[in-house]
């Protein structure tokens, strides 16, 4: 009997009589045998029965069953607690990040794209009743996982978003927005958002980044923008070292938050700039709590009641002590 809840716990304190009947029955025990006066008890046996020895034992069967009936009053019972959620305004979400060279600088460690992928993984885990989708672009954009509720899925692809020759360097800000446009512009979702990610200025594509943000406000999609990268100068990839890594030096920062921000207002979204890693994860916070998914929750309680053993018990035990009482433990004084 695991997990037990009592409804009615006052009830235990009745257990505070018990030992008041256990005083009175010590000191009246002698009155309830008869009593027959003699002037001598020569010639009489005085070896005391069996049965007088046990016939306490019929009080104690007696206390145990007020102590069944005390507890069976306070009403235990197990509870089983069950829930289940309905998403009544879920929202349909597609993240566009830019994988261009330069973000593998390093002023956020340990560079822009590892930051990045870590924030969106915990963003992705806490988005339990949405749909995500992941679309990376550079001078180029492609879809690399459409939206989708399957959190593994999109947890995969984040993770696996590098820096790679799949794509033709440069920054299409147009084309990545254009391509998230494309996921969602035929979602039945009460919500889409893009989450606009980039940390440079639009130099590639043949579709401008306004356009894109008309298109997304027709289809009622808001866009979240952010600008990654300090201000100032930051360490940038410039060329391949002879071990096919990446030479670094320091370049000024330059990002296009003029049309960051328009992009943002045209869809009725916010602009945000991410100079460091927990501004970053500031920023997704900051998202989470904006775009909120109203969720209904049915809960449904099943009780199962305790008493009645404990009742059975009880009547079982006082009926037991008055056959005792009448059969075995008679008195015929």
């Amino acid at each position: 009997m695991t997990n037990i809840t009592f409804l009615n716990p006052e009830f235990f304190w009745l257990f505070l009589l018990l030992p008041f009947a256990m005083g009175w029955y010590f000191f009246k025990r002698k009155e309830e045998k008869p009593t027959l006066k003699i002037s001598s008890l020569q010639g009489f046996k005085t070896s005391q029965s069996v049965l007088s020895k046990l016939k306490p034992v019929l009080f104690a069967m007696r206390l145990l069953a007020l102590s069944a009936l005390i507890v069976a009053m306070a009403r235990p019972r197990t509870v089983d607690v069950s829930n289940k959620r309905n998403t009544t305004n879920g929202i349909d979400i597609v993240i566009a990040s830019d994988v261009s060279g330069s973000m593998l600088a390093k002023d956020l460690k340990p560079n822009r794209m590892e930051a990045l992928k870590s924030v969106a993984s915990d963003f992705v885990t806490a988005r339990v009743n949405d749909r995500i989708g992941i679309v990376v672009y550079a001078a180029e954009a492609y879809t690399k996982t459409p939206v989708t509720s399957d959190k593994e899925v999109v947890l995969e692809a984040i993770n696996s978003i590098q820096y790679d020759n799949v794509l033709q360097d440069g920054t299409g800000i147009g084309m990545g927005l254009a391509t998230a446009v494309n996921r969602l512009k035929d979602s039945k979702a009460k919500s889409k958002v893009i989450i606009l990610m980039t940390d440079g200025v639009n130099n590639a594509g043949f579709i401008e980044p306004v356009m894109a943000s008309e298109i997304a406000a027709e289809f009622g999609i808001k866009v979240y923008t952010i600008g990654i990268g300090t201000n100032g100068n930051a360490m940038f990839p410039y060329a391949y070292a002879p071990n096919g890594g990446f030479l670094f030096k320091m370049m000024p920062v330059q990002i296009d938050e003029q049309l960051m921000k328009e992009i943002a207002k045209k869809t009725g979204g916010k602009y945000f700039r991410a100079q460091n890693n927990s501004n970053l994860e500031s920023i997704y916070n900051e998202i989470n709590k904006l775009e909120k998914t109203e969720v209904e929750e049915l809960k449904f309680v099943n009780y199962d009641e305790k008493y009645r053993p404990l009742v059975w018990l009880a009547g079982l035990l006082l009926l037991i002590e008055i056959i005792l009482r009448n059969t075995i433990f008679r008195s015929f004084i």
